[in-house]
């Protein structure tokens, strides 16, 4: 999804995404050990990674589910004038490797989640949800991308997006191309230190020391 979709009401800021998933359950579970378990297992299997080639995706989902997998994680995290959508950052195939590891109760939700939105596009669209227009696929997703307004006949839906929103924000800023999109990008070499910025002090109620 380019630039143009900052349009549609699914649209949601990269650093909002973030703050989302950060107060979610499933993504204090992926910020545990078992994820940097799954976190390096998306550095090794990204697209292109040597010895990848013997190993084509979709690995656990069927073809149906991939197909869905890739429309939805680009809904959740489209591209943008910095970095691409979370397709072209691996974020699928992340999450395909994540549900091998994990496997039992997080694949059967996620399967689970992805079988529920076909049935339901079918019966209101008469089509699974990778078959329907962008316009529709946005209309469903409406519905349930919000839980504060979400009907309750659409609960099973809710908990799906929000436990893949977790999965596909997670993985994207794991991701290389992700990681760039970060304001933080770890310590750089300093060619002398004047001390902390008289703002930082300010902003923290602290005095600056006449040794700094």
């Amino acid at each position: 999804m380019k630039s143009g979709s900052a349009k549609t009401a699914l649209r949601f800021e990269r650093r909002d995404l973030l703050k989302i998933a950060a107060g979610m359950p499933v993504a204090a579970a992926l910020a545990s050990a078992p994820y940097a378990a799954g976190a390096a297992t998306f550095q090794a299997f990204s697209p292109g990674a040597p010895g990848d080639a013997t190993r084509p995706y979709p690995r656990i989902l069927n073809a149906q589910e991939w197909q869905t997998l890739k429309i939805l994680a680009d809904w959740i995290v489209p591209a943008d004038s910095v970095t691409g959508n979370a397709s072209e950052a691996g974020v699928p195939e992340f999450i395909d490797d994540w549900l091998g590891l994990k496997g039992g109760f997080l694949l059967d939700q996620i399967r689970g989640g992805l079988a529920w939105l076909d049935q339901k596009c079918r019966r209101v669209y008469g089509e699974a949800f990778a078959h329907c227009s962008r316009a529709r696929q946005r209309q469903m997703l409406d519905r349930i991308a919000y839980p504060a307004k979400a009907a309750p006949a659409d609960a099973a839906g809710v908990a799906f997006f929000n436990r893949l929103r977790d999965l596909v924000v997670s993985g994207f800023y794991t991701s290389r191309m992700g990681m760039r999109d970060l304001p933080y990008l770890g310590n750089e070499p300093q060619a002398g230190w004047t001390g902390c910025p008289p703002a930082v002090i300010a902003r923290l109620g602290l005095k600056k020391s006449s040794r700094s």
